[in-house]
């Protein structure tokens, strides 16, 4: 396969999927390294695709409109609250996490972009499986959101406030 067909491949399979998909698992597909992978992604990169390297993956972003990240405090009680506040104006909740004093920066992608998105990930904390990222740093964390414009993330930020969860940076 030439190297413009697989890059193409790559982006087709990186936008039919909201996962992350490892560098191993497309060199697999496509029978080449992964540093051939790596080299593709830095390609497809260079040419405008916005395609995040996780822990767990690629993943190509969706192309929404604004993000910004907020820094918050609340209780485990709240952490629906929160991210209900979130998703009702319209925004997406795409990563938590937190800088800790000995380990550096800890961050895990959520993903959240609905009432039900919130309410499985507490069910998963309650049930005592694991415990949030919040725990490690007195309850204070960070979100990137997303949101389709600038406004929106204005009024999320607003209502953040509004609900004591916001903290000023």
């Amino acid at each position: 396969m030439k190297s413009d067909k697989r890059r193409q491949e790559i982006l087709s399979l990186l936008g039919n999927t909201e996962n992350a998909i490892p560098a191993n698992v497309l060199s697999e597909k496509f029978g080449v390294s992964r540093q051939v992978i790596v080299q593709d992604i830095a390609i497809l990169r260079a040419n405008g695709y916005d395609i995040t390297s996780t822990n767990r993956g690629y993943l190509l972003n969706s192309g929404i409109g604004a993000s910004r990240v907020f820094k918050c405090r609340h209780s485990f009680e709240e952490i629906v609250d929160e991210g209900n506040t979130v998703i009702n104006l319209g925004g997406k909740i795409e990563d938590v996490f937190v800088n800790h004093r000995v380990y550096g920066r800890i961050s895990a992608r959520l993903d959240l972009n609905s009432r039900i998105h919130v309410e499985e990930l507490y069910r998963s904390l309650v049930s005592g499986a694991s415990k949030p990222l919040m725990s490690v740093t007195d309850g204070y964390h960070y979100h990137t959101v997303s949101a389709a414009d600038e406004s929106t993330l204005d009024e999320i930020e607003s209502a953040l406030r509004n609900a004591g969860f916001l903290i000023e940076i």
